[in-house]
């Protein structure tokens, strides 16, 4: 796990830590030093922690002239011990729905398990974003993952999409693509 980074080749059109709207404005990383781990496996110093001892995140771009953020995740959510979503939603999320942020789409090819509990939380958030016309998405979460998502039924509250290309785009152009995808299931 230690050599999965976040995605980097948006570098120079956002970067988190110099975003002072960002939750994780001005942290200074190490590329040698590896310190935060998820179980007994040490992850790449890039990842951002913000409260999970089992998931972490990289904002890979926030513009907040279009109010969307785009987010890599890796590690397990865990709803049913730790409170994921709980922690997610007060510790990352409002800050950046506080700065404009209305619209998320949340990249989860590296989170590898999925453990949840109530839908609380995710139903109170979809609510707020959707009072600000906003919405949120996770972008190609892994198929064995998804079980116990899609077993109580989140996908309601933050609908799973995969495109497997989505590298190839700039961020501005995923998010276009991301908005096509999301009017396919809600026409």
């Amino acid at each position: 796990m230690h050599d999965i980074e976040p995605y980097y080749n948006w570098r120079h059109i956002y970067i988190s830590e110099e975003d002072a709207q960002s939750p994780f404005y001005g942290r200074v990383y190490s590329e040698f030093e590896f310190s935060q781990t998820i179980y007994n496996y040490y992850i790449h110093p890039q990842w951002d922690e913000f409260g999970s001892k089992t998931l972490y995140v990289k904002v890979l771009m926030a513009d907040y002239t279009e109010q969307y953020a785009i987010v890599e995740m890796i590690g397990e959510w865990n709803d049913a011990i730790e409170n994921d979503i709980m922690t997610l939603k007060m510790e990352f999320i409002a800050p950046l729905m506080n700065a404009g942020i209305t619209q998320f789409i949340f990249i989860a090819e590296n989170v590898l398990n999925f453990h949840g509990s109530e839908r609380d939380y995710y139903e109170e958030w979809a609510e707020e974003l959707h009072e600000q016309e906003g919405w949120a998405v996770i972008l190609n979460m892994p198929e064995a993952t998804q079980h116990d998502y899609k077993k109580l039924k989140l996908d309601r509250y933050l609908p799973l999409f995969e495109l497997a290309d989505w590298r190839v785009y700039k961020p501005f152009h995923l998010y276009k693509k991301m908005v096509q995808m999301r009017r396919g299931i809600n026409d």
